[in-house]
């Protein structure tokens, strides 16, 4: 948890005095776990959690977690209910849904925490702000914070091109400024207004606001691995990890696991890590990575399985079961980051490695 602290503090370290920070937690911490982040998150002094659904803020919540949370994606407004027993803030999307929550926080008899949702360019959920429509989002979004049983906190958007494109993230930016001179116009002012993702927390400062949510940068990696690192000192927070479970000598011709896509020239000594595909080790890394044994590196060869690979250790002496082979993560040495393992086609993001690593694979926190 050293590396998440030091994260923290170089992204806070970004922001203004009194500007509050928000640390998302979904998808399981970005699989690093969520509730031991948000532990350590609120030890940190973090204003607030983010998450993306009614099950991950009630994780967080019977683990004990007392710091906001705030629900970015849908939940039905019959779990209302849910939300206010829990304490947990919804983000509030458009007039319909405010509507619907606040009969349920009426039935209840009590007031639910929200946050409007602006749809300044993402087309995926909130209040339409578009120039054709400005007027008339405004007076719904009124509107919907008038309505009984709600109290709306707070107003956000999410950038589209934050890691790509200066010109269309200042575009929707002025277009959340608009919205929010709008409604303050008619009477409404918010406490908390918030827009700065990963990408705008380290590239645009006048995008802060009241509040920063960082995501992946909290992880210790970059939205975009074509950024340049210099813009925060930030360090891989995960490092993935197997125990060598096997060493087999194995004849030149041998033909190496399903399909037989990789033939030995040599006699060769292979170790057999018990981690493949059904850990979150993808498929597509059959014959295209190496591991990290003894501070070198290893191929792996042939197919990735669903529960094991094999790399070849046949240059690296005295590798032995019990030894530790580094698959991706922290170390130091750029082609052993999860960056590097991205960049395997077909080509994903440092984001998709980090999630689909499975509860299989132990936690370790130190």
């Amino acid at each position: 948890m050293e590396n998440l602290a030091h994260n923290y503090h170089a992204l806070r370290d970004l922001t203004p005095y009194g500007t509050k920070f928000l640390g998302l937690v979904k998808a399981d911490g970005y699989g690093h776990g969520a509730v031991p982040v948000a532990r350590k998150l609120e030890e940190l002094g973090a204003d607030y959690l983010g998450v993306a659904s009614l099950d991950e803020a009630i994780e967080l919540r019977e683990a004990g977690i007392k710091t906001p949370i705030l629900i970015l994606g849908c939940t039905p407004a019959v779990y209302a209910k849910d939300l206010l027993h829990y304490h947990i803030t919804q983000a509030c999307y458009d007039l319909d849904y405010a509507k619907a929550l606040s009969a349920e926080a009426q039935k209840a008899g009590e007031t639910l925490l929200v946050h409007i949702q602006c749809d300044t360019g993402m087309t995926r959920l909130g209040f339409l702000c578009h120039e054709s429509c400005m007027e008339r989002t405004a007076k719904e979004i009124l509107e919907a914070v008038q309505l009984p049983g709600l109290k709306a906190e707070g107003i956000f958007t999410h950038f589209a091109q934050g890691d790509t494109s200066e010109e269309v993230t200042m575009h929707q930016f002025d277009r959340f400024l608009d919205i929010l001179k709008r409604v303050e116009d008619l009477g409404y002012t918010f406490s908390l207004r918030h827009c700065a993702n990963s990408a705008a927390t380290l590239l645009y400062p006048a995008t802060y606001l009241d509040m920063v949510r960082p995501g992946i940068v909290l992880y210790g990696h970059l939205p975009d691995a074509s950024m340049d690192p210099g813009l925060c000192d930030l360090r891989p927070v995960l490092e993935l990890k197997s125990r060598i479970g096997t060493v087999r000598s194995v004849p030149a011709g041998e033909q190496v696991s399903y399909g037989g896509t990789h033939t030995l020239t040599r006699d060769s000594r292979l170790a057999v890590l018990p981690v493949g595909y059904g850990d979150g080790y993808r498929r597509a890394f059959s014959n295209e990575i190496t591991v990290l044994i003894h501070g070198q590196k290893a191929p792996v060869v042939g197919r990735v399985c669903m529960d094991m690979c094999m790399a070849d250790v046949t240059d690296i002496p005295d590798v032995k079961e019990g030894d530790i082979a580094i698959l991706y993560g922290s170390d130091e040495r750029d082609e052993q980051s999860v960056e590097m393992a991205a960049a395997i086609p077909p080509v994903t993001i440092s984001y998709e490695l980090l999630v689909t690593i499975t509860k299989r694979i132990p936690r370790i926190y130190l």
